[in-house]
């Protein structure tokens, strides 16, 4: 069964009505997280229960859990249809796309700077990427709780269907003739970013309306794809403000 440890983690899981099988405390634990741990149980009728520290290592098993874990059941993903439909209504949707992202680190991180930003939809390449498991909920601090994440196997097919739904595809490529800033955002978009070593694929390129690079000043040639992601969001942002 997968976990989601951590006080904030734990909590956004229950407050966004994930399907969550119980909480374990290790007993003694106190602070305002926590009381809002068990209040939030209490209201959404999620077992509690509170193990000695000597129990609870059990569960823990060497990570750093803060002294709460939630045991939840298999990650609810939306389909493109639906995040499509759910975004319409917006002026200017925004979608992310992930193609091969296989650092569950990194994974994390770009998952919670797209919540922070607003996103409407996060796809998900099912070969060669990160699952959602533990770590990267911890590290998305709670995020994947609150995302709209969708699967895809085809992921040509899938830059086609938002195609015909209004949305331009911009990716981002070291290869790139234009700079992140030198695009108009103020567009139905989804923005994409690749593998930590390879970037965005051949095929996927082919299907970018524009395709984007993060200027590079110093000796190191690329940034971390959680950085590059985080740049070309809130460059997005600031265009639309």
């Amino acid at each position: 069964m997968k976990k989601i440890y951590g006080r904030k983690p734990v909590l956004e899981a229950i407050n966004s009505g994930k399907n969550i099988d119980r909480v374990v405390l290790s007993f003694g634990q106190k602070g305002d997280a926590v009381e809002k741990i068990v209040i939030a149980c209490r209201k959404n009728k999620i077992r509690l229960t509170q193990l000695s520290p000597k129990k609870f290592r059990e569960h823990e098993k060497g990570s750093n859990t803060q002294g709460v874990i939630a045991y939840l059941g298999d990650h609810k993903y939306f389909s493109l249809e639906k995040i499509i439909s759910l975004s319409s209504g917006k002026k200017l949707p925004l979608i992310l796309i992930l193609d091969s992202i296989q650092d569950p680190h990194n994974l994390g991180a770009i998952l919670r700077t797209a919540e922070s930003s607003g996103v409407d939809g996060v796809l998900i390449t099912e070969r060669s990427s990160a699952p959602i498991n533990e770590t990267v909920d911890k590290t998305s601090a709670g995020a994947v709780s609150h995302l709209k994440i969708c699967r895809v196997s085809n992921l040509k097919n899938d830059l086609v269907k938002l195609k015909e739904a209004g949305f331009w595809i911009v990716g981002s490529s070291l290869k790139a003739d234009r700079i992140y800033t030198e695009v108009d955002y103020k567009l139905p978009l989804a923005v994409i970013v690749g593998n930590e070593e390879k970037g965005i694929r051949r095929l996927t390129e082919e299907h970018c309306d524009f395709l984007v690079k993060i200027p590079m000043l110093g000796k190191i040639q690329s940034l971390n794809v959680s950085v590059s992601a985080g740049i070309l969001l809130y460059e997005v942002i600031r265009q639309r403000a």
